[in-house]
């Protein structure tokens, strides 16, 4: 920044000097004076050469600077975005839409336009203070009138412009993100689509948000015509001022014809200062829109990175030597549906829980708590530190990125060759290496592996990570019964603990202990044995 200044200086410094030399040739043309003519174009050539790498260099330096601080800021908001689970919690915000646009294009426009209004902000103070002295002593008239106009340009431009245009422009932002993310979600769910012949009521949702985004920038535009009409006739005017104001002076022989060349160059430059926010007033709406879609942004993902972001209860949680759930009661995010009443329960390390119960019953929500996803509610919960615990979800995430890579994932523990495929043919997908190239291929493998195969990669997953405890939602719904089973001797073998979400009755012999949730916050604790044909079933 103070190597900037520096050079923002120079250049000043330097248009000072050719404005002057601009004067100094045109009265020595008006005199008829070679000698001195030759003299200022010399002057000015070499000005011009000494010139040149300023202002080369000084763009050079400003977009480095943009280009590290934009670096420094999104690390910042990534940083944040993934500290106790925001990402997650932003979802159930629904003031924020397009995080993902927010970090990836306002923080990149943010950090560009803001260092260039601040180095204009500097450039337009080093103009007034070179060039008022300039002008001031050809003429004080033509100061004072300038000073005049500026503020009344100002005024106008901030008053009947400005509110209008910063809020259709913030609205542009976020109807222009929307359109996008509907775009984004057909590529992302292209098969379910083409299965649900999807494509008319798709193409309707796209073109409603296109129109709403189109809508807009059409009151944009209207707008944009009026502050047009304003600028054009508000700066040309200034054309011919100096002009008019200083023709007595001229035609009474008082200053020289390259007097008023040079008065002309300095009112230009002090104009253009002084109205610098008439001029890029389009331009700042949309700076100031995309900052306050920015700040809304940062405020909501601290306050979702904070541990409780509510004055409501919250579950407490602490770090133990085995999971334990004392007095639980948990609600939904937002306090309005109360999942489970008063549940206490200790799970004995190698003494797996089966869940079982109806849809909607509260069964995925308690393993969200576990997971300390979910907060809300009262009671305690005691858990070995999470990197002994490994969550499998019914849809398993997939990375993009090599075949090792994904199997390590999310530790990236370093795993060597043979044991990589020993753990391949573990969860009966020996074949994988060979059917895609080896271990180091990348690829999309969430678009090239059946929902099955993915289930079978993320218990591969778990026997390498080696967890204590491992909590199951559905992970083998895709899987016929002879790989389930399988897959869950092979966990019991690894000595892990097994709390399974399951509709499916036939992995009951892999726990001791079920957990029915009945329904209206309503539970209740047995043993595996005791679940016999009369007992209640999941549904």
């Amino acid at each position: 920044m103070a190597l900037l200044a520096l050079l923002l200086l120079g250049n000043t410094a330097f248009s000072v000097f050719l404005n002057e030399q601009a004067g100094e040739f045109t009265s020595a043309l008006a005199a008829h004076d070679s000698e001195r003519y030759w003299i200022s174009i010399y002057k000015s050539v070499s000005l011009i050469a000494a010139a040149s790498p300023f202002y080369v260099f000084y763009y050079f330096v400003r977009d480095k600077l943009v280009n590290y601080w934009r670096r420094w800021l999104t690390h910042n908001f990534l940083d944040t975005y993934f500290r106790n689970n925001a990402f997650y919690k932003l979802a159930f915000n629904t003031e924020i839409d397009n995080p993902d646009q927010r970090i990836a294009e306002d923080i990149n426009t943010f950090t560009l336009k803001s260092i260039y209004y601040f180095l204009l902000a500097i450039e337009t103070t080093l103009q007034l203070v070179a060039f008022s002295g300039v002008l001031w002593s050809i003429s004080k008239t033509l100061v004072l009138f300038l000073v005049f106009y500026a503020t009344i340009g100002t005024l106008v431009a901030s008053m009947v412009f400005g509110r209008s245009l910063v809020a259709l422009n913030f609205f542009q932002l976020k109807r222009e993100a929307d359109f996008r993310f509907s775009l984004v979600r057909v590529r992302e769910n292209a098969e379910s689509i083409a299965f649900y012949r999807g494509e008319a009521p798709e193409s309707l949702n796209i073109k409603r948000r296109f129109a709403d985004a189109f809508e807009n920038y059409n009151r944009i535009i209207n707008w944009q015509w009026f502050l047009n009409l304003f600028q054009y006739f508000y700066s040309s005017v200034t054309l011919i001022l100096p002009g008019i104001i200083l023709a007595p002076q001229v035609l009474s022989g008082e200053i020289e014809v390259g007097r008023v060349v040079q008065a002309a160059g300095a009112f230009a430059a002090i104009f253009a200062a002084l109205t610098v926010i008439v001029n890029n007033f389009d331009s700042l709406s949309r700076f100031a829109a995309g900052v306050s879609r920015l700040d809304k942004f940062a405020n909501s993902l601290e306050n979702s990175a904070l541990a409780h972001t509510h004055d409501s209860e919250v579950i407490t949680t602490h770090e133990g030597e085995r999971l334990v759930l004392e007095n639980l009661s948990l609600q939904t995010p937002d306090y309005k549906r109360t999942l489970i009443v008063d549940l206490s329960m200790k799970v004995i390390p190698k003494e797996g829980v089966l869940i079982i119960g109806a849809s909607g019953g509260g069964k995925s929500s308690l393993l969200r708590a576990i997971a300390g996803l979910w907060d809300a509610g009262n009671g305690t919960i005691i858990r070995p530190p999470l990197n002994e615990i490994f969550f499998l979800p019914q849809r398993p995430y997939m990375i993009i990125g090599t075949l090792r890579g994904q199997l390590q994932y999310p530790s990236n523990k370093k795993s060597t060759d043979e044991e990589l495929l020993d753990v391949l043919e573990d969860v009966n997908l020996a074949d994988l290496p060979e059917r895609f190239g080896g271990l180091d291929i990348e690829s999309d493998w969430g678009k090239i592996l059946s929902l099955g195969e993915q289930q079978r990669v993320a218990f591969a997953r778990v026997l390498i990570a080696k967890p204590r405890y491992v909590i199951l939602d559905e992970a083998t719904s895709a899987l016929d019964s002879k790989n389930e089973d399988k897959l869950y001797q092979k966990l019991l073998d690894s000595g892990a603990t097994l709390i399974s979400v399951s509709h499916r009755l036939n992995i009951l012999k892999f726990h001791k202990h079920v957990l029915n949730m009945i329904g209206d916050g309503c539970w209740q604790i047995s043993l595996a044995k005791d679940m016999d044909a009369g007992a209640p079933k999941a549904n």
